[in-house]
């Protein structure tokens, strides 16, 4: 199985407790749950140059594994960020 990651925009505020609380917990009884988290306050930083503004646009992952993209995608079925109308960023975290 592959891994990806799940970006949540900071479109929506989905902040019901009990709701991520029940997500989570059916991704951890699915076996597919890797981890996540908010995404808070930080900076970007170079070596040489002025660095970029930040990215200020997510506001939390969650690490899944899933065997395609479109498993991926199913697995947003109760998530209350995208049930709430929140945008959902999905990338494929390859093995290298």
């Amino acid at each position: 199985m592959a891994e990806y990651i799940l970006f949540m925009h900071n479109d929506v505020v989905a902040g019901d407790r009990h709701a991520w609380e029940s997500y989570l917990s059916t991704l951890r009884r699915g076996g597919v749950f890797e981890g996540g988290s908010g995404i808070g306050a930080g900076v970007c930083v170079r070596k040489a140059g002025a660095p970029p503004p930040i990215t200020g646009h997510l506001a939390g992952y969650i690490r899944v594994k899933a065997a395609t993209i479109d498993h991926a995608k199913s697995l947003l079925a109760g998530n209350p960020h995208f049930e709430a109308g929140g945008t959902v960023e999905i990338r494929e975290l390859p093995r290298t």
